[in-house]
């Protein structure tokens, strides 16, 4: 199993972004297991024609995420992306409901508001 990533040169999205994307994906996926170790920033950089810099702001997110963890010099590592996904998404949707009730939507409407933002976001 390796690491394939499609950049799209003429996306509206950036190009980290796509990486993000991309990695956080096929962690989640499995496709890259827990343990699998990324190439370094550089060697990704090279591979894929990105500025180092890109590379590493995208690792810095995927880490921030908890997708991926840095282990020094060992390297990079995917992590259990699916459960701190799911923790992000479930801390996400506390926060919205509390704020959804302190400004005093009902159910209906918070509900609504959500619907409206998936769609928006996923499409039908």
């Amino acid at each position: 199993m390796t690491l394939k990533i499609a950049l799209d040169p003429e996306s509206t999205t950036a190009p980290y972004e796509q990486l993000r994307a991309q990695i956080a994906g096929q962690a989640r996926s499995g496709r890259l297991p827990v343990g699998y170790k990324l190439p370094t920033v550089r060697g990704l950089a090279e591979e894929l024609g990105l500025a180092a810099n890109t590379v590493a702001k995208a690792y810095r997110a995927l880490e921030t995420d908890g997708v991926i963890e840095t282990r020094g010099r060992a390297g990079t590592y995917v992590a259990a992306a699916g459960d701190a996904a799911e923790r992000h998404a479930a801390a996400a949707a506390a926060a919205y409901a509390r704020e959804a009730r302190r400004l005093g939507l009902t159910r209906a409407e918070a509900q609504s508001a959500v619907t409206d933002a998936l769609r928006a976001v996923y499409g039908s």
